[in-house]
């Protein structure tokens, strides 16, 4: 196929999802348009059958986060080839690339490559580390290879041919981290809408500096108004508390010791194409 242009679309509160979608495109060689949808809704864009597209969303919860969808739902393809990536936290991506790809199955696009990736953890903290620091540069650089390894398909191919993201083999864990986990779980659907952990600011550290405003994908922050966080719009993406400079802002949640201690094996990225 004669690709004439990349585009990357990206929904990356915290970067991670961004870091392997770059990653991935710097493998191609191509010249690369990016469309960020972590703060706004890109106007509806018909793409070529001639171009390839990037998308890369966040795992929340082993599916798609549901703003990254709707984020980019305007979107369409004309037999447009596109990678598909999902970054999640170290735990499973469960049902998230099979969504992914319905989704955009559905808009005109062909899937030729999919990818998860891991990306350190929205509740990761120094205290409670999951996946920190992740992707890593060893997870670039095999974000680069496949990314090479895509454009020789593409090279050998005459037009889109699709992947089954279905036969792709997710990392394992352990049968205990997973048992201690899934009870957890349990536990936690008993625990009331009020007692369920938001983030948390602390009024002697802010410096009113509004940076985390600006990091929000949600508006969940307002402007002038930054001891305080909406929580019908928050979506614990936890970048306001990744970002803020003076560690003002705390998500103290009783998921992030049992991520940690359950899921620090390294898992590796699996691909397909």
């Amino acid at each position: 196929m004669n690709i004439t242009s990349i585009n990357t679309i990206l929904f990356s509160p915290t970067g991670t999802s961004r870091k392997v979608a770059l990653a991935v495109a710097e493998g191609l060689s191509l010249g690369n348009r990016i469309v960020d949808a972590t703060y706004s809704t890109p106007s509806g864009v018909c793409y070529k059958s001639d171009e390839l597209v990037i998308v890369a969303v966040p795992v929340y919860g082993g599916k798609v986060a549901p703003l990254a969808l709707q984020r980019i739902d305007a979107l369409q393809g004309n037999n447009t080839p596109i990678v598909l990536i999902a970054v999640y936290g170290n735990r499973a991506y469960e049902e998230a690339l099979v969504q992914l790809d319905e989704f955009v199955r559905c808009r005109g696009f062909v899937p030729i490559a999919a990818g998860a990736f891991v990306g350190e953890h929205s509740y990761s903290t120094s205290q409670y580390p999951i996946a920190k620091g992740r992707p890593d540069a060893t997870d670039l650089a095999d974000a680069r290879a496949w990314g090479k390894s895509i454009g020789a398909k593409l090279a050998r191919i005459a037009s889109p041919e699709a992947v089954d993201v279905a036969l792709l083999k997710a990392p394992t864990n352990s049968f205990m981290s997973q048992l201690r986990f899934v009870n957890f779980i349990k536990e936690q659907r008993q625990v009331t809408a009020a007692a369920k952990p938001k983030v948390e600011v602390d009024a002697d550290k802010c410096k009113l500096c509004g940076k985390c405003a600006k990091l929000c994908p949600t508006g969940a922050i307002a402007t002038g108004d930054y001891l305080h966080t909406d929580t019908s719009r928050c979506i614990k993406c936890c970048a306001c508390v990744k970002g803020c400079p003076t560690k003002a802002r705390t998500l103290n949640t009783p998921y992030a010791p049992v991520l940690s201690q359950c899921f620090g094996e390294r898992k590796s990225p699996v691909t397909i194409l």
